[in-house]
């Protein structure tokens, strides 16, 4: 059996690990989030989320897998061998995701083809949830989409491709090329976007601060999650990249660059795409909270409107806006399929590439649900479920553990002090035992009530009015299904190697 992977540079780990964290929701969610959540004065709550959660669990997930040089379940099983179902559920959260992020990105490579001619017209509402996706009604299937199922085919082809050439030779030179390419591309789209007429008045409503909005519990609530649905924590990641850590590796250093270089990235989008609909609500003569979106109708609908309205050349920065999406991408689905792949190795003893065969073209196989003329329907209802019941319930259990159940906080920052410049003192550990523990749990004791209530109710009381039966099928089940799935797979016998055996007699040292 092969020795465990290993990063070649410091700077690969970080290109990496920025990589993982820019995504999609850095591009489409963090400029509506800052804007409904008190505009520049978001930025108050989201500085101090950043520095008592983000950063904090950055440092002590780069710890974990350092220290315990294991994939999530196997660093779980290290720490204590019962909560292994913990690491299984974080890497089934992440194999959940990969299936739809995949289609995600299809989308943008069609949309980067449809740039060339503006294929998607005047009414870019219509053509996405006709001509392109051509929509069924939630809960139908349908029939494949071609023209979302050969690029999807692509995606897997490149994703997994870079991955059956390792750490170092696959995911580091990946992202190498891909991170560089992404942010030239997005600087070029943001200057643009800037010299818009109308441009202004965009970033005038997107940096004027309403500092009534900060008093708000529901904006602090906002600010953590969007920390932590961006910056790839609490769902086996960071825990995993971290362990293709050489010995002596900086943690607190690599963290802070990681979490500062995200944040710095979704301001840059934040100012690119109000600078977009500033020059939009200007052509149109409308104020501009009438044209501000979020998602899939920020990306797919608004911005194709935005790029039929530019003075010229549309189709190029059509193209390059699509592209940026495309490139986002795949460094964060590389990274999300890598959490399975590693816990598949060291569980059962397998060869890299059988782990990226199996476990890689079972996601890439499932994900043809979501190619589907209902593929839209299941995509948003997994979406919002694993995120809301997955994501941040799991970074809550995660904390809650480390801090107060096992206590290993005072031996993490131990581990992270000896090798690093910048010392962990008494803000880490009061960010992570009281401050993010108290604003988790009162996240999710809203979203828990608010959408067990719902269930109670009408069938359009639902998430986005889906019926009763479509958001339990759609959306509590495939929550639920990954912790249930996560316990029954720590239940399976380890077939370690004596690397594995050598490991866990030191305690992970």
């Amino acid at each position: 059996m092969e020795t465990r992977s290993q990063w070649g540079t410091r700077a690969g780990f970080i290109m990496a690990a920025v990589g993982s964290a820019i995504g999609l929701g850095n591009i489409w969610r963090f400029p509506s989030v800052a804007y409904e959540n008190g505009g520049g004065a978001f930025f108050i709550p989201y500085l101090f989320a950043l520095l008592t959660a983000g950063i904090p669990i950055l440092i002590m997930e780069f710890t974990m897998g350092h220290k315990y040089k294991g994939s999530a379940p196997l660093t779980y099983k290290r720490i204590n061998k019962k909560a292994e179902w913990v690491g299984w559920w974080a890497v089934i959260v992440a194999f959940v995701i990969s299936t739809y992020y995949s289609v995600i990105i299809a989308w943008a490579i069609s949309y980067s083809i449809f740039s060339f001619n503006l294929s998607w017209g005047k009414d870019t509402e219509g053509f996405l949830f006709g001509d392109y996706l051509n929509l069924t009604d939630p809960g139908q299937m349908g029939s494949f989409v071609p023209s979302v199922l050969i690029p999807l085919i692509i995606v897997w082809i490149v994703v997994l491709g870079i991955l059956f050439k390792g750490v170092k030779k696959g995911i580091e030179v990946a992202n190498r090329i891909f991170i560089p390419a992404l942010v030239i591309i997005f600087l070029i789209i943001v200057i643009r976007a800037v010299t818009l007429p109308g441009a202004l008045s965009g970033l005038e409503a997107f940096f004027a601060p309403d500092f009534d909005k900060i008093l708000e519990p529901g904006v602090w609530v906002a600010a953590y999650g969007q920390i932590f649905f961006s910056m790839s924590i609490a769902f086996a990641i960071m825990i995993t990249y971290s362990s293709y850590l050489p010995k002596k590796s900086d943690i607190t250093n690599n963290a802070f660059i990681t979490g500062f270089g995200n944040s710095s990235f979704e301001l840059l989008c934040g100012i690119g795409v109000f600078s977009a609909l500033g020059f939009m609500a200007t052509q149109q003569g409308v104020p501009i909270d009438e044209v501000v979106a979020g998602g899939v109708g920020l990306a797919f609908v608004v911005f194709p409107q935005i790029i039929n309205q530019f003075p010229a050349l549309n189709e190029l920065f059509g193209f390059l806006f699509f592209a940026s999406l495309v490139l986002a991408g795949l460094t964060s689905l590389m990274s999300i399929t890598e959490t399975y792949v590693a816990g598949l190795v060291d569980k059962f003893n397998i060869s890299r590439n059988k782990a990226v065969l199996f476990g890689g073209g079972l996601a890439a196989v499932i994900s043809l649900l979501f190619a589907t003329q209902g593929g839209l329907n299941f995509l948003d209802a997994a979406d919002y479920f694993i995120n809301q019941f997955g994501v941040a319930f799991l970074g809550l259990v995660e904390v809650v553990l480390m801090a107060w159940i096992f206590r290993k906080l005072n031996e993490f920052k131990a581990h992270a002090n000896e090798i690093s410049d910048i010392q962990l003192g008494a803000w880490w550990t009061v960010s992570l035992s009281v401050i993010t523990p108290i604003v988790l749990g009162y996240q999710m004791f809203g979203l828990f009530k608010e959408n067990l209530l719902k269930q109670f109710d009408t069938p359009t009381g639902n998430y986005s009015g889906y019926t009763d039966a479509f958001i339990f099928y759609g959306g509590w089940l495939i929550a639920i299904g990954a912790i249930v799935v996560g316990i029954l797979l720590s239940f399976s016998k380890w077939r370690a190697n004596r690397e594995f055996k050598d490991q866990a007699s030191k305690g992970g040292e």
